[in-house]
Protein backbone atom coordinates (compact mmCIF):
# COMPACT_ATOMS: atom_id res chain seq x y z
CA UNK A 1 0.00 0.00 0.00
CA UNK A 2 1.58 3.36 -1.27
CA UNK A 3 0.77 6.39 -0.38
CA UNK A 4 1.25 10.43 -1.29
CA UNK A 5 3.23 12.95 1.41
CA UNK A 6 3.42 16.52 0.19
CA UNK A 7 5.13 19.48 1.71
CA UNK A 8 6.19 22.99 0.87
CA UNK A 9 9.05 25.19 0.44
CA UNK A 10 9.67 28.70 -0.48
CA UNK A 11 12.25 29.36 -2.29
CA UNK A 12 14.54 32.21 -3.82
CA UNK A 13 15.25 30.67 -7.40
CA UNK A 14 14.57 27.79 -9.84
CA UNK A 15 18.12 26.88 -10.14
CA UNK A 16 19.98 24.41 -8.60
CA UNK A 17 21.55 26.30 -6.36
CA UNK A 18 18.40 27.64 -5.14
CA UNK A 19 18.24 28.74 -1.07
CA UNK A 20 15.00 26.78 0.08
CA UNK A 21 13.09 27.87 3.23
CA UNK A 22 10.33 25.38 5.19
CA UNK A 23 8.63 22.49 4.77
CA UNK A 24 5.57 23.49 5.32
CA UNK A 25 2.91 21.61 5.66
CA UNK A 26 0.34 23.95 3.52
CA UNK A 27 0.71 26.38 0.42
CA UNK A 28 -0.91 29.21 2.27
CA UNK A 29 1.82 29.36 4.83
CA UNK A 30 4.69 29.10 2.63
CA UNK A 31 2.98 31.26 0.58
CA UNK A 32 3.22 33.74 3.65
CA UNK A 33 6.88 32.92 4.45
CA UNK A 34 8.03 33.32 0.80
CA UNK A 35 6.45 37.07 0.51
CA UNK A 36 8.00 37.46 4.10
CA UNK A 37 11.51 36.82 2.93
CA UNK A 38 11.42 38.59 -1.13
CA UNK A 39 11.42 34.95 -2.27
CA UNK A 40 9.46 34.66 -5.75
CA UNK A 41 8.77 30.96 -5.66
CA UNK A 42 7.44 28.12 -3.85
CA UNK A 43 8.60 24.27 -4.33
CA UNK A 44 5.84 21.49 -3.58
CA UNK A 45 7.52 18.67 -2.60
CA UNK A 46 5.58 15.24 -3.62
CA UNK A 47 6.94 11.70 -2.34
CA UNK A 48 5.12 8.56 -3.54
CA UNK A 49 6.13 6.05 0.23
CA UNK A 50 5.86 2.91 -0.63
CA UNK A 51 5.86 -0.58 1.42
CA UNK A 52 8.37 0.02 4.53
CA UNK A 53 8.03 3.54 4.03
CA UNK A 54 10.65 3.58 1.66
CA UNK A 55 10.27 6.90 -1.18
CA UNK A 56 9.26 5.41 -3.98
CA UNK A 57 9.12 8.52 -6.28
CA UNK A 58 9.40 12.54 -6.14
CA UNK A 59 8.03 15.01 -8.29
CA UNK A 60 9.51 18.96 -7.83
CA UNK A 61 6.69 21.50 -8.93
CA UNK A 62 7.93 24.93 -8.92
CA UNK A 63 4.94 27.80 -8.57
CA UNK A 64 6.11 31.29 -9.34
CA UNK A 65 4.18 33.63 -7.45
CA UNK A 66 2.25 36.44 -8.52
CA UNK A 67 2.79 40.34 -7.77
CA UNK A 68 6.06 38.78 -5.80
CA UNK A 69 8.21 41.69 -4.76
CA UNK A 70 11.67 41.20 -5.95
CA UNK A 71 14.02 43.65 -5.20
CA UNK A 72 15.45 45.30 -8.52
CA UNK A 73 19.65 44.64 -8.79
CA UNK A 74 21.52 47.32 -7.91
CA UNK A 75 22.49 49.85 -10.32
CA UNK A 76 26.14 49.10 -11.87
CA UNK A 77 29.30 51.00 -9.99
CA UNK A 78 30.20 54.21 -12.76
CA UNK A 79 33.30 53.07 -13.94
CA UNK A 80 36.36 54.55 -12.27
CA UNK A 81 40.29 55.82 -13.05
CA UNK A 82 42.92 56.06 -10.77
CA UNK A 83 45.15 58.34 -10.87
CA UNK A 84 48.57 58.62 -9.00
CA UNK A 85 50.76 61.74 -9.13
CA UNK A 86 53.93 62.65 -7.32
CA UNK A 87 53.70 65.85 -5.57
CA UNK A 88 57.29 66.65 -5.23
CA UNK A 89 58.30 66.06 -9.62
CA UNK A 90 55.15 65.90 -11.17
CA UNK A 91 55.06 62.10 -12.89
CA UNK A 92 51.84 60.58 -13.27
CA UNK A 93 50.33 57.32 -14.18
CA UNK A 94 46.44 55.66 -14.47
CA UNK A 95 45.56 52.91 -12.80
CA UNK A 96 42.14 50.49 -12.70
CA UNK A 97 43.25 48.81 -9.93
CA UNK A 98 43.85 49.83 -6.42
CA UNK A 99 46.56 47.60 -5.77
CA UNK A 100 48.50 48.77 -9.24
CA UNK A 101 48.25 52.44 -7.60
CA UNK A 102 49.98 51.08 -4.21
CA UNK A 103 52.51 49.67 -6.56
CA UNK A 104 53.47 52.43 -8.59
CA UNK A 105 53.69 54.66 -5.29
CA UNK A 106 55.77 52.31 -3.94
CA UNK A 107 57.96 51.65 -6.18
CA UNK A 108 57.84 55.91 -7.28
CA UNK A 109 58.93 56.23 -3.76
CA UNK A 110 61.80 53.75 -3.39
CA UNK A 111 63.21 54.83 -6.48
CA UNK A 112 62.68 58.75 -5.48
CA UNK A 113 63.96 59.24 -1.82
CA UNK A 114 61.62 61.92 -0.14
CA UNK A 115 58.72 62.09 -2.30
CA UNK A 116 55.75 61.62 -2.44
CA UNK A 117 53.02 60.29 -4.30
CA UNK A 118 49.24 61.45 -3.86
CA UNK A 119 46.26 59.74 -5.30
CA UNK A 120 42.84 60.57 -7.48
CA UNK A 121 39.86 59.10 -7.83
CA UNK A 122 37.77 60.16 -11.30
CA UNK A 123 34.15 59.22 -12.31
CA UNK A 124 32.14 60.93 -15.06
CA UNK A 125 29.42 61.73 -12.18
CA UNK A 126 31.82 63.10 -10.16
CA UNK A 127 34.94 64.34 -11.61
CA UNK A 128 38.11 63.82 -10.53
CA UNK A 129 38.76 64.38 -6.54
CA UNK A 130 41.91 63.25 -4.39
CA UNK A 131 41.57 60.34 -1.72
CA UNK A 132 42.92 61.57 1.46
CA UNK A 133 45.17 59.71 3.84
CA UNK A 134 44.89 56.68 1.28
CA UNK A 135 48.18 54.71 2.34
CA UNK A 136 46.43 54.67 6.02
CA UNK A 137 43.21 52.97 4.46
CA UNK A 138 44.79 50.35 2.46
CA UNK A 139 46.82 49.30 5.50
CA UNK A 140 43.88 48.47 7.97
Amino acid sequence: MSYRETFWMACDTIDHTRAEYGPFPSRLEAELEARKLGFPYLLRYEHEIGENDEIQDVRVIFLELQDSVVPPPPPPKPPRKLHTRCATCGEAATHTKTWQAEVWADIHEFEHSRHVVRLFEHTRSEGLKEIPDWREQSAA
